[in-house]
């Protein structure tokens, strides 16, 4: 695959960046992307995992608060199996309730659906559903469903970002597609939180190197000390490696291939880029224990994001399956 972002992919970055910069979430909506995933004949802009990756690295770059993860996986994922109507109706998106509690990433849901009079009913309990409120693409045995504002239990996060558990009892809801959307959704999703776990770990990088450069301790710069240099070099490994499996999950993904293995690659590596935020929570000294200070939100985003995918070991254990 060719790593280098064609003109759109460029363009839409640097859109991403400028609008980001100004942190307003709503010119986020203005500005079209929140709906880049939606097809055009639905009013959005009709791109891919790539893209979605493009926009969510620019959020982690700047651990900005903004639904922009569940938004585009949603709308992607509708644009991959939902109807017309259902991709029209929700073009500014949804969020989604994919996890369970005690339930690896991977693992089949066990959420039932039920048919009811014509319609679906599911039962079961969702958990770390971002943003809640309004309409929820939730994985169930029987496939994906649409549930409008289900009962939520709020829940807490190291970001201070909304999340909630999902209680379903017989909730009505509309069917999306059958089982072998969930993968799909499941895919997808763990591609966003890669992409934005290394927008994270870049923003991270570029912090950490301009202090060591500037801060000075018995006369000299921290980045002249090779001790330090060792260890921010290891923050850049861990940023590449990220990098490379994320963008390679994505472009497989965009192109119709298998992508597991890239998948829980990227998924592995989003643990090891919290570990790497540890490393730069340290070159920064006092500073960084400051929550006050910029450190601060994205070593919580990384500890967020790192807790949506379950986390190394459960990633490790998919690897060894897939292999």
């Amino acid at each position: 695959m060719d790593f280098n972002l064609d003109e759109t992919q460029q363009d839409l970055r640097k859109l991403a960046a400028e609008v980001l910069a100004k942190e307003d979430g709503e010119r986020l909506r203005q500005a079209g992307l929140m709906s880049v995933c939606v097809p055009e004949e639905a009013g959005g802009a009709g791109l891919g995992p790539v893209e979605m990756a493009v926009v969510l690295r620019e959020v982690g770059a700047r651990a900005a608060p903004v639904p922009v993860l569940p938004t585009l996986v949603s709308t992607l994922t509708l644009a991959h199996c939902g109807t017309l109507d259902q991709q029209r109706r929700l073009s500014d998106g949804a969020t989604v309730a994919l996890r369970e509690p005690g339930r690896a990433p991977a693992d089949p849901p066990l959420t039932t659906a039920r048919p009811v009079d014509g319609g679906w009913a599911l039962t079961g309990r969702k958990v770390s559903v971002p943003y809640p409120g309004g309409w929820v693409l939730v994985s169930a045995d029987e496939g994906l469903f649409l549930v409008e504002s289900p009962p939520t239990i709020p829940e807490y996060t190291s970001t201070g970002e909304p999340a909630a558990t999902i209680a379903l009892d017989g909730t009505p809801a509309e069917r999306v597609a059958g089982p072998e959307a969930v993968t799909g959704a499941r895919r997808l999703f763990m591609a966003a939180v890669a992409a934005q776990a290394s927008g994270v770990l870049a923003g991270a990088l570029e912090l950490t190197t301009g202090y060591i450069r500037t801060r000075k301790q018995f006369g000299r710069a921290l980045a002249e000390f090779q001790a330090v240099t060792m260890q921010i070099a290891d923050v850049y490994i861990a940023a590449r490696a990220l990098d490379v499996a994320m963008w390679s999950a994505a472009w497989r993904l965009g192109e119709g291939l298998p992508a597991d293995q890239d998948l829980a690659l990227a998924a592995y590596h989003v643990s090891e880029a919290f570990k790497a935020l540890y490393t730069c929570q340290h070159l920064h000294g006092g500073m960084g224990l400051d929550v006050t200070y910029p450190l601060h939100r994205y070593f919580a985003q990384a500890k967020h994001l790192s807790h949506l995918l379950g986390g190394a070991d459960a990633q490790l254990d998919l690897i060894g399956a897939l292999v």
